[in-house]
């Protein structure tokens, strides 16, 4: 269980302010006439404390409030160019920012959850006692911003007035990070207190990278205190663990769901697009899938683009799944960004008028980035992510040192995008969304695409995401078990989590056509796993556009499927008229190797997966009895057909 406001609030504590009198009088002793003036429009007395405990602790030279005004971004862009956090490049608009090289990922080990005696976690999340957290915040957070200017940013996470966006305060010493707020996120500065009183809770998050150096980093933390829903993070810039707006405030959002939304709200790690059908129709998808396992191509594979990353879910009086996209913008992984796979994101990043923080790529000596498969020719020389770099560079253990970090980043407001569907995307009342997909990245096991016969087999895909480590995290490795790819955010315990999943999905208050469909998707197979003669994946980027295609027919009952003890599967006739539509070949051959059902892998990650699930307590049964079921329907088809079940012998 999540209870809120347990025990002492450490930004309290630290601060030592615990009356609006004291934080009024803190205010305006430390703020200029100009700030001071700005900050008087927020009434809201819990916020005003917060802000002031953050001053008291931090001790900045001085504290700039961002209105979210033309004027306010501006001087934002300039400090940071100032202060070296970033450096303009020869396109308007283009800047650089580049992390420590030791800070340029999610640090994984150093990421914690701020816990009370007692309190039920996720067996994947790390956590630190509230004594401890306050220790380490006592020692090294006091006076942290000497000599620094503190930002102080209003946000919402959604468009103001949606049902399910939250609003958040962003505290920082790092431009570049309110400079990234400002993209990514609505600035609802002048709704501030009106959203605090719907939505009946904000989030609050402190940042201070400090010196910035090499020898810091190994004393960062970010710290996610459950009970107070405040982060607080120190020693480090990339984004990922700095701009908590983004993935720390998730994971409040997370909790809060999971707890005291139970059947209303989700807060999932999902992308939302919509795909027209056809007559023009419009289908609207949110998918769930690990970082770097394609969740961004995916969602921009569609015509209505809404978001890439994150997803708010919630049951509409109309009774249809509704969504909204936290998010304004896009932080997104460049790595094999190309014009051939990506074309409306490369005529942002390369062509006109759009606003583009990179962060950790190349720049080659003209002042132009340049990344790893982005299909054009490349310098020989530039900087980047590790300083001077040349063509064959080797790190100190002999390794060839790539011209941009695996996780090289872009940011962008998505409504630069020309198939965001920004109407939409602003929208209180969120788009329908029919689809819900989860995938992961997959050489041997899943076919590229397979339904769900029901809700609870649906929750059960989701529950049953694998994947490869990716470069997001610092630290990790290995392939492993990412429950619906939401697992590095969820706090509370995993059977929680599943339980409110069930419940959400199996809802009396879905209309008959609301309730949407639950799928796989899985970008990943080999040839080498599949019997191919070829090396390499058996697909391409285009093909997502097909898979979703399919997806957005069945939803709409245009096409039929064929049942199997794992979904439903699609007919090669219905996949060939979608890949005729993008003008590539489909041949019947390439279908039987992506759609043969390989029972001893399934088996295999059944038995992976009930073993992991049953150390857990509490975990739903329905979660085993599904399992269960599938498992001995597999192995009948095996006893008939033989370890690869071909799928004509499915029909």
């Amino acid at each position: 269980m999540l209870e809120l406001k347990k025990n002492d609030d450490i930004l309290m504590a630290v601060g030592g302010i615990d009356s609006i009198t004291a934080a009024t009088a803190l205010i305006e002793k430390n703020l200029d006439a100009a700030n001071l003036k700005k900050l008087s429009l927020i009434k809201n007395a819990e916020a005003l404390i917060k802000v002031a405990n953050a001053i008291s602790m931090c001790q900045p030279d001085a504290v700039f409030v961002d209105t979210g005004s033309t004027e306010d971004g501006q001087w934002i862009r300039e400090h940071s160019l100032a202060k070296g956090e970033e450096k303009k490049l020869a396109k308007e608009g283009h800047t650089i920012h580049f992390d420590l090289p030791q800070d340029q990922a999610r640090l994984v080990n150093q990421t914690y959850y701020i816990i009370n005696e007692g309190d039920k976690m996720s067996s994947l999340a790390k956590s630190v006692l509230r004594s401890e957290a306050l220790d380490y915040i006592k020692k090294f957070m006091v006076g942290i911003m000497k000599g620094k200017t503190m930002m102080v940013g209003f946000y919402s996470r959604g468009p103001v007035g949606a049902k399910a966006a939250i609003p958040a305060i962003e505290i920082s010493s790092s431009a570049y990070v309110l400079h990234s707020a400002e993209l990514l996120y609505r600035n609802c500065y002048a709704s501030f207190d009106a959203e605090t009183e719907r939505a009946g809770l904000f989030f609050t998050n402190v940042h201070s990278e400090g010196e910035n150096t090499p020898e810091n980093v190994p004393n960062a933390r970010i710290f996610m205190d459950r009970s107070w829903m405040t982060t607080f993070a120190t020693f480090c810039t990339y984004a990922g663990n700095t701009l908590l707006l983004k993935k720390g405030n998730h994971r409040f959002s997370v909790d809060y769901c999971t707890y005291y939304k139970v059947e209303e709200e989700l807060s999932e790690h999902m992308f939302i697009t919509g795909m027209t059908g056809p007559g023009g129709r419009k289908t609207f998808f949110a998918g769930a899938a690990p970082s770097g396992c394609g969740k961004t191509t995916t969602a921009m594979v569609g015509s209505d683009f809404i978001g890439d990353d994150l997803a708010q879910l919630w049951i509409a009086a109309d009774g249809t799944l509704r969504a909204i996209n936290p998010e304004k913008g896009i932080f997104g992984i460049v790595e094999d960004v190309n014009l051939d796979g990506d074309p409306f994101l490369m005529e942002c990043l390369r062509g006109h008028g759009t606003e583009v923080i990179w962060s950790n790529v190349l720049i080659d000596e003209d002042g132009i980035p340049h990344w790893v498969g982005h299909g054009e020719d490349h310098p020989k020389k530039g900087i980047n992510f590790q300083g001077e770099w040349h063509e064959g560079k080797k790190d100190a253990d002999g390794n060839l040192v790539p011209m941009s970090h695996k996780n090289s980043r872009c940011t962008l407001v998505a409504s630069d995008i020309e198939n965001h569907a920004t109407r939409f995307s602003e929208d209180p009342a969120g788009v329908p969304v029919k689809v819900i997909t989860y995938s992961g990245r997959d050489g041997d096991t899943m076919p590229p695409v397979w339904v769900a016969k029901n809700a609870d087999e649906g929750v059960v895909i989701g529950a049953s995401i694998v994947s490869k480590a990716t470069a997001t995290e610092v630290g990790a490795s290995g392939v492993r078990r990412q429950p619906w790819a939401n697992a590095p955010f969820i706090p509370g315990a995993l059977a929680d989590y599943m339980d409110a999943q069930f419940k959400f999905f199996n809802s009396r208050k879905f209309s008959a056509a609301g309730k949407p469909i639950m799928a796989g998707l899985n970008y990943f197979l080999t040839h080498e796993n599949r019997g191919g003669s070829g090396k390499g994946l058996l697909g391409e980027k285009k093909d997502v556009k097909v898979w979703l295609g399919w997806l957005e027919l069945y939803a709409n009952g245009d096409v039929e499927a064929i049942d199997s003890p794992i979904g439903m599967l699609p007919k090669y006739a219905d996949l060939k008229r979608l890949f005729d539509s993008i003008n590539k070949e489909y041949p019947k051959s390439l279908y039987d190797l992506q759609f043969s059902l390989y029972v001893e892998n399934i088996v295999s990650r059944i038995n992976m997966q009930s073993e992991a699930y049953g150390k857990e307590e509490d975990i739903p049964p329905r979660l085993f009895d599904i399992y269960r079921k599938q498992k001995s329907a597999l192995l009948s088809l095996k006893e008939k057909f033989g370890a690869v079940v071909a799928i004509d012998s499915l029909i």
